[in-house]
């Protein structure tokens, strides 16, 4: 990502990106479930796959316009996921009643600490 050119348009360059990886999604897909069985597991698939890749999508493109910005490619990529573990945790207990212990919320809190350092 960060070797992407400046003056490309960060969707083009991500939809490449992702052609690319459902050409050989698609090839693996088909080569472990067997021709025969391609519509039966396609017909399993539900919102959840269409729900990921707009996170997917998010993600990468945020990554863009962080390094566009001037970011290192150490800091983007600690702030991120620093970032995506708190959001589950969150999502993990409103949506999916995880139980959420005090070891983890103060995790929470040393990873904002962590962020602040970071980014003085």
């Amino acid at each position: 990502m960060k070797s992407m050119p400046s003056d490309v348009n960060p969707f083009a360059a991500l939809m490449v990106t992702y052609i690319g990886a459902a050409i050989i999604t698609a090839g693996i897909f088909v080569f472990m479930a067997k021709p025969a069985n391609v519509a039966f597991e396609l017909s399993k698939v539900n919102w959840t796959s269409v729900v990921l890749a707009l996170v997917i999508v998010g993600l990468e493109v945020g990554y863009v316009f962080v390094y566009r910005a001037g970011w290192s490619v150490s800091t983007a990529s600690v702030v991120a996921n620093i970032g995506l573990a708190c959001v589950l945790l969150v999502v993990g207990y409103f949506l999916y009643k995880e139980n959420v212990s005090m070891q983890q919320i103060l995790g929470i809190f040393v990873c904002m600490a962590g962020l602040i350092l970071i980014n003085l």
